[in-house]
């Protein structure tokens, strides 16, 4: 099969698109013949050579596909149009892939625009509300807000009864943040988005893609007993944090990845996307935020794009 490799870690021009083994199932998991695949940032950091795979996962780029399964099984039929949260691997024409992680495309959903849907909705679900407890009334601040997961947590926030606050870096971006509902979106080259938290009395919870350089102002801008969630590391991996403040403000840092979560985990929080999340999709209330789409072999031009910035949405790769 034809697959994106590696050539040595750097920037785009590392990408190749190559003839490979095909991935023979393991115990529990199912073959899908993939349709699109979504970029994420992590693809781009292991491109540089920063973030290897898990253990025992694909070597390929790829966290996320649709597709169509290959053979029945595990309660799948053959030809069933599902989407997949995978390690690794999705860059391709198939990928091997644990049942409990593949669920049905939502209704409504063309399979393509599908696979800009499963991590997002799985990174956003499982850390906004799973584990950081978010709930109708209060208040989200999301960083990145035009992107995949903050199009995505903007649009579930609200559908579940939450005040949203995103920031983006252009006026342009702000105003896709307020057309995907938020209360207030903040041009973070331009405001502050401490002083945007403290008008809505601080945010209760904070999803940051940035770590570091942001640290000491999310802590700024949380409410008492507040819950900072760090799910990147764009500004970098340390910062000294006032632990005076965060005992003041009773409040939480909490770290998190779901790539190398353990099987029966992700496969649990993929549950909780297709009960809670794929209905408000399949109702309309959350749209896909696609950006844009490339061909496999312009994932070059794909990864181009993406490190450009200007995207609004996900990038995807069709085969």
């Amino acid at each position: 099969m034809k697959a994106i490799t590696i050539t040595e870690p750097g920037g785009p021009e590392a990408l190749e698109l190559s003839e490979v083994p095909e991935p023979v199932p393991a115990e529990g998991e199912v073959l899908v013949d993939v349709a699109a695949a979504g970029l994420n940032r992590a693809d781009v950091m292991q491109r540089r050579g920063f973030y290897p795979p898990p253990p025992g996962a694909s070597e390929y780029l790829g966290l996320e596909v649709s597709g169509r399964i290959a053979e029945a099984g595990h309660g799948f039929r053959k030809g069933q149009e599902v989407v997949a949260l995978l390690a690794g691997g999705g860059y391709a024409e198939r990928v091997a892939v644990p049942a409990g992680q593949v669920i049905p495309v939502p209704e409504g959903v063309d399979l393509v625009s599908a696979a800009g849907l499963p991590e997002v909705a799985a990174t956003v679900y499982s850390n906004v509300f799973m584990i950081a407890g978010l709930k109708a009334g209060e208040t989200l601040l999301v960083h990145g807000g035009a992107g995949g997961i903050g199009a995505m947590a903007i649009q579930l926030a609200k559908a579940l009864g939450a005040r949203v606050i995103a920031t983006a870096g252009s006026a342009a971006k702000c105003e896709k943040i307020l057309e995907l509902g938020a209360d207030e979106a903040v041009n973070y080259r331009e405001q502050d988005f401490v002083g945007a938290a403290q008008r809505f009395g601080g945010a209760d919870v904070i999803l940051d893609v940035m770590g570091g350089s942001y640290l000491a102002r999310n802590l700024e801008a949380l409410a008492l007993g507040g819950r900072l969630v760090v799910i990147g590391l764009q500004g970098g991996s340390s910062a000294e944090l006032d632990l005076a403040a965060l005992m003041g403000k009773r409040a939480s840092v909490i770290g998190t990845t779901l790539r190398s979560r353990p099987v029966d985990e992700k496969a649990a929080v993929m549950e909780q996307v297709r009960r809670v999340v794929w209905p408000l999709i399949a109702q309309g209330t959350i749209k896909p935020s696609i950006g844009a789409t490339f061909p496999l072999d312009q994932a070059r031009q794909a990864h181009d794009y993406f490190d450009s910035g200007e995207h609004q949405g996900k990038v995807l790769l069709t085969i």
